[in-house]
């Protein structure tokens, strides 16, 4: 990623305003993956600052091998599992919906979250980095610390039985998000 090597680069050399454009580059991706995980906007956000504030601790420590993108997933995805242990009961969204059409989006948004949970965490994780973070296959193994061909059977593996529930439930391929 050529951005990312130019913003270390930058702090390499001693640029604190790199990190301002580490932040703005991964901020997004990372809010989007903590509100899948955690489905609280709140608890997102709070999530997503946690997961920059380690990172950064950390930073100088951290040495860019191109890899950083994975690394940070794996510093959300962790702080999510330890949010998710401190607040044991069920989570709802914050925010009501303006119109039908956001009403809409968070009916199939909530539908694609009760399909994913129908599957074992380890897979619905795959399959949330997979197709929410549109992350590779290689990232979500450096993420998961798992090897490339596990994820891509899990992977598949979650697909089938995604498509099974799917099935179960009378909901169409194409009806959801």
């Amino acid at each position: 990623m050529k951005q990312e090597d130019e913003i270390f680069k930058k702090l390499k050399n001693g640029d604190s305003a790199a990190v301002d454009e580490l932040i703005k580059l991964y901020y997004g991706d990372i809010f989007r993956y903590c509100c899948f995980r955690l489905r609280d906007r709140t608890m997102a956000e709070d999530a997503v600052q946690e997961t920059f504030l380690k990172v950064f601790r950390f930073l100088k420590n951290y040495r860019h091998q191109g890899k950083f993108r994975a690394f940070l997933y794996q510093v959300a995805s962790n702080t999510c599992v330890d949010i998710c242990r401190k607040k044991q009961w069920e989570m709802l969204p914050s925010e009501v919906p303006a119109d039908d059409l956001e009403i809409q989006k968070v009916e199939e948004r909530e539908d694609f979250l009760r399909l994913i949970q129908s599957l074992p965490q380890e897979l619905g994780e795959l399959v949330i980095l997979r197709f929410s973070q549109e992350l590779r296959l290689r990232e979500i193994a450096q993420i998961t610390g798992l090897p490339l061909r596990t994820v891509q059977s899990r992977l598949r593996r979650a697909l089938k039985m995604l498509e099974k529930e799917m099935k179960t439930r009378g909901i169409k391929k194409g009806e959801l998000l």
